[in-house]
């Protein structure tokens, strides 16, 4: 009788067995479970590490980011107070205050100085040289040379300074190949897409003729991908270039130059990286795609993914061309959007992460939980490369911070230069950015919690 009650059934017997090929999945439930708590970004020590002007400047600013009419109308306001003060006075003004919280300096010393901290606080630079063309902006080759020249010098200072670690840059194809350019090789690869093979020939430097483009201007094609390819060649196993991503109206041009430098430079690593738009109804396409690519081709794929910073004027441009809207309908759409593709990124990083790498470029709070939770799931190292986080200098760094302190790589977009070199750059980030500027009302909350715990303590 003894024996007999305690033999198990064969029901419990099962019930042990499940429960024993459950135990894994509950117990990386559970560390997700705790991983989101961690990673709750309410914490005020975050902005311990600034100073009190720190606090008081960014304090400052946020709040007149709030303000959707000062956003609208930040160029008009600042070429009107740089008349009225004069380029001396006007810089005097914007140094110690707009400058100083989304620029990291004008000159090496100045950048090594804003690195070096962020350095300690566990943050990684993406130097950003501000310079970028529009439709009607070109200005000829020597200003593309030079441009050229700035983006040479962005690598040589991301790889040899002492807080360089796994460098990024970003790299804008239009400050080096004129967006008129761009839009005609948009319009002709829909119609007839070029073989990559054909742009990896010309930026070896073989004469090549491009079917649709004219004399002058498959020349100038030509100096444009072998100014790509300098750089190219300068970052290959020194610093990782992101390609960023401009208008719907150029980006086939951007990616078919870009997939031609992976196909070239990406053989044993990702070095070249293209940015996906998640707030595009194609962008899941888009990505899919290029996976698809990279896997034929043989090359290794780099991805910066963002939901996307030129809403307002994709809307405009499609209701003046009578087009469908290229852009979601809503900002859950957008999310669901963002999500899918981390969620698609994240699994093929989980089978070959020596393949395949991503940075998980967002403000957003939930997708930042939510990639953490997946990699923690999939198995993913938190500081293995494969993997990185992404916010703006002088922005967000609630989250930077926290994931910083978490352990996780975390990237800053550094922008420098002189404040003329970057103020076009700063205008266009703040309306683009309008609806983070806008959002940052916990930022501003935490600051004021931390401003108060300091007040209190000095008294």
């Amino acid at each position: 009788m003894m024996c007999s009650r305690l033999r198990p059934s064969l029901s419990h017997l099962l019930s042990l067995r499940l429960l024993g090929t459950a135990a894994p999945r509950m117990a990386a439930a559970r560390r997700s479970d705790l991983l989101s708590a961690t990673l709750a970004f309410e914490d005020p020590s975050a902005f311990r590490v600034k100073s009190l002007g720190e606090l008081l400047r960014a304090l400052g600013i946020f709040r007149l980011c709030s303000f959707p009419v000062l956003v609208n109308h930040c160029g008009k306001l600042m070429s009107v107070a740089r008349t009225f003060l004069g380029k001396r006075g006007f810089s005097l003004l914007l140094r110690p205050t707009v400058y100083a919280q989304f620029v990291a300096g004008e000159n090496e010393r100045e950048i090594s100085q804003s690195m070096e901290k962020m350095s300690l606080l566990g943050l990684r630079p993406m130097l950003a040289v501000p310079i970028e063309e529009d439709l009607g902006e070109s200005t000829g080759e020597k200003r593309y040379d030079d441009n050229m020249e700035a983006m040479l010098e962005c690598v040589r200072m991301s790889h040899s300074n002492a807080w360089s670690r796994d460098p990024m840059m970003q790299l804008k194809i239009t400050a080096l190949l004129s967006p008129e350019l761009c839009v005609k090789l948009t319009t002709l690869i829909a119609k007839q897409p070029y073989d990559l093979n054909l742009v990896v020939r010309a930026m070896d430097g073989e004469p090549i003729s491009f079917p649709g483009l004219d004399e002058s201007e498959v020349a100038h094609f030509l100096c444009g991908l072998q100014r790509l390819n300098k750089i190219a060649e300068a970052s290959v196993n020194k610093v990782r270039v992101l390609v960023d991503a401009e208008y719907t109206y150029m980006n086939p041009a951007l990616s078919l130059v870009t997939m031609a430098m992976m196909k070239k430079f990406n053989k044993d690593g990702a070095w070249i990286w293209n940015t996906y738009q998640c707030y595009l109804k194609d962008s899941r396409s888009l990505l899919l795609d290029a996976l698809c690519l990279s896997k034929n081709e043989g090359f290794c794929l780099g991805v910066k993914l963002v939901r996307g910073a030129y809403m307002d004027k994709e809307r405009k441009l499609a209701e003046k061309e009578g087009c469908l809207d290229p852009i979601h309908q809503c900002w859950e759409d957008t999310n669901d959007s963002y999500n899918g593709s981390l969620d698609v990124m994240l699994e093929v990083i989980s089978q070959k992460p020596e393949r395949y790498r991503i940075i998980v470029a967002t403000h957003n709070e939930e997708s930042v939980r939510r990639a953490a939770k997946r990699m923690e799931e999939l198995g993913i190292d938190k500081d293995g490369g494969a993997v990185c986080f992404g916010q703006l200098l002088g922005m967000c760094d609630h989250v930077s911070l926290t994931l910083a302190k978490e352990g996780y790589a975390v990237y800053k977009s550094v922008p420098y230069g002189s404040v003329e070199d970057t103020l076009p750059y700063l205008v266009r980030r703040a309306q683009e950015n309008r609806t983070v500027l806008q959002g940052i009302r916990k930022e501003r909350d935490l600051l004021r919690k931390e401003l108060r715990r300091r007040l209190r303590l000095s008294k």
